[in-house]
C-alpha cells in the first residue's frame, strides 16, 4: 500500500508536499544530517579541550580525520545488510537516538584524547546504518513515478546541510556555549539528533509492515555473498553504482586541487571552499531542475549529458584565472553531477527489490566512502609528480585536470552505451 499522493506523475515536488509520511522522513533528514556537519566541527574544535597523547601533538587532527572516517569504509557493506533483516524505522530512529545519547556523553566523559577518538568512530560507526536505511525507505513512502523528485529532494537537502552546516556550524556552537559552557553545544547537536528521531518516529511505514518478513537471525557472510550475487547479475544496477562511484571520485579530487584552482582565480588559498561552495549550489539548482521536471526524461541520456559537461568543465578549468568564470564553472560542474547522481540514485530504488535494498544501498556507500578517500590520498602525490616531471606547477596541475576530463568524459561514453545495451537485454 503506497502513500496517498495528488495528481500524476509529472507534478515534481508537488506530489511529495501533499504525502506526509515523506515530509516526515525528509524532515528527519534534515535535522540529521544538519546535526552530522555541525558535529564534525564540534569535533576539530574540541581538539584545543583535549591534552594530546604524548609523543602524538602533531597527529591529532589527522587522527581524528581517520576514526570519523574509517567506520564508512569497515562497516557500509555490513550494515546494508542490518537494513535488510530488521526494519527500516527502527534502525533509523535507533541510529538517532544514540548518537543524542553520545553527544549528550562528551562532557561527563573524561577529557581524554583517546576517549574522544572514540567518540568520533562511535558516533561514524552508527551513521553507517542510517544512511543505507534512509536510502531504502524512501520507496517505501513514494510512488514509482515519483522517485526522481524524491530523490532530487534529498540531493537538494545533502547539498544544502554541507554548505549551511558547515557555514553555521561555528556561530550556532559559539552561541550554544554562551547559552551553556559546559553543556550547551552537545545539547544543540543532540537535540537535533533527538528530533530527527522524533520526526521519523511519526513517519508511517505502511508497505514495510505490510510486506517486510520479521526476520531477526543475521548472517553476514551469507547475505553478504547474496548481494554481490545480484550486483554482479544485475548490469544495470552495477553500472549505476560505477558511474556514482566515478562522480563522487571526482569531487574528491578537486577538494585537493581546489586550494591550488582558488589561488588561480584571484582567490585566497583559504578561500577555496566559495569554490565547492559554487559547485554546491548548482547540483542543488540541477536537482531542483530534475525534482520538477526529470520524471519526464529518459534517465540514461542524463547521465552521459552530466559526465560530459562534468569533462567539459574540468578542461576549461585548467585554462581559468578569471574569479568570475572559475565560479561559474564550478556551478556549472554541481550541475552536471546532479545529472549523474539524481537519476542513477532513482534507478537504483527503482531496479531494486525491497529485500534487497538496505545490501545494495551498503555496497554503494561503501564504495562511494572509498572513492571519497582514495583519491584524497592519491591526487597530491600525483599533481606532485607530474609538477615535477613538466618543472611547473600549474601545468601539472592542468595536466591532471585535463587528464580528469578526459577519462570522465570515457567514462560516461562507455557507462551510457553499456546502459542502453544492458536495457536492450
Amino acid at each position: 500500500m503506497l502513500p496517498t499522493e495528488h495528481g500524476s506523475s509529472n507534478q515534481g515536488f508537488k506530489a511529495l508536499l501533499g504525502n506526509k509520511p515523506f515530509l516526515a522522513l525528509w524532515s528527519g533528514q534534515i535535522m540529521s544530517q544538519v546535526a552530522d556537519k555541525v558535529f564534525f566541527v564540534l569535533l576539530i574544535a574540541l581538539l584545543s579541550e583535549y591534552p594530546p597523547l604524548p609523543g602524538f601533538q602533531n597527529s591529532m587532527r589527522s587522527a581524528l580525520m581517520i576514526a570519523f572516517t574509517l567506520p564508512a569504509i569497515l562497516f557500509g557493506s555490513a550494515a546494508g545488510i542490518f537494513v535488510d533483516r530488521f526494519g527500516k524505522k527502527p534502525i533509523l530512529v535507533g541510529s538517532n537516538l544514540i548518537r543524542a545519547f553520545l553527544m549528550l556523553a562528551i562532557p561527563v566523559l573524561p577529557k581524554e584524547f583517546a576517549i574522544l577518538l572514540m567518540i568520533a568512530f562511535a558516533v561514524s560507526t552508527v551513521t553507517q546504518f542510517f544512511a543505507p536505511a534512509e536510502q531504502a525507505a524512501i520507496p517505501l513512502l513514494v510512488r514509482h513515478e515519483n522517485l526522481m523528485s524524491a530523490n532530487a529532494l534529498f540531493t537538494t537537502t545533502m547539498m544544502g546541510a554541507l554548505i549551511i552546516g558547515f557555514a553555521i556550524g561555528e556561530p550556532l556552537l559559539s552561541l550554544a556555549r554562551d547559552w551553556n559552557k559546559g553543556y550547551g553545544r552537545e545539547i544543540l547537536i543532540g537535540g537535533l539528533y533527538f528530533l530527527a528521531a522524533i520526526a521519523i518516529q511519526l513517519t508511517a511505514f505502511r508497505r514495510e509492515i505490510l510486506e517486510t518478513p520479521k526476520i531477526t537471525t543475521v548472517r553476514p557472510l551469507s547475505d553478504l555473498k547474496a548481494g554481490l550475487s545480484y550486483l554482479r547479475k544485475n548490469h544495470l544496477i552495477w553500472n549505476a553504482l560505477v558511474q556514482l562511484t566515478v562522480l563522487f571520485s571526482v569531487f574528491a579530487a578537486l577538494t585537493v586541487l581546489a586550494i591550488d584552482l582558488a589561488a588561480d582565480i584571484g582567490l585566497k588559498p583559504t578561500q577555496f571552499g566559495f569554490l565547492l561552495a559554487a559547485s554546491g549550489v548548482g547540483m542543488v539548482f540541477g536537482a531542483a531542475i530534475l525534482g520538477h521536471w526529470g520524471d519526464r526524461w529518459d534517465k540514461k541520456p542524463l547521465s552521459l549529458i552530466g559526465f560530459l559537461s562534468v569533462g567539459l568543465v574540468l578542461g576549461l578549468f585548467s585554462f581559468t584565472k578569471n574569479l568570475q568564470l572559475g565560479l561559474t564553472l564550478s556551478a556549472l560542474l554541481g550541475l552536471g553531477a546532479s545529472l549523474v547522481a539524481v537519476p542513477m540514485q532513482t534507478l537504483i530504488q527503482q531496479q531494486t527489490p525491497e529485500s534487497m535494498r538496505g545490501k545494495v544501498f551498503g555496497f554503494q556507500n561503501n564504495a562511494i566512502n572509498i572513492a571519497l578517500s582514495l583519491p584524497l590520498a592519491i591526487t597530491g602525490p600525483l599533481t606532485d609528480a607530474v609538477s615535477k616531471a613538466v618543472g611547473s606547477g600549474a601545468m601539472g596541475m592542468r595536466l591532471v585536470l585535463l587528464a580528469m576530463g578526459v577519462l570522465v568524459s570515457i567514462v560516461g561514453l562507455w557507462a551510457w552505451r553499456n546502459t542502453c545495451r544492458v536495457s536492450r537485454i
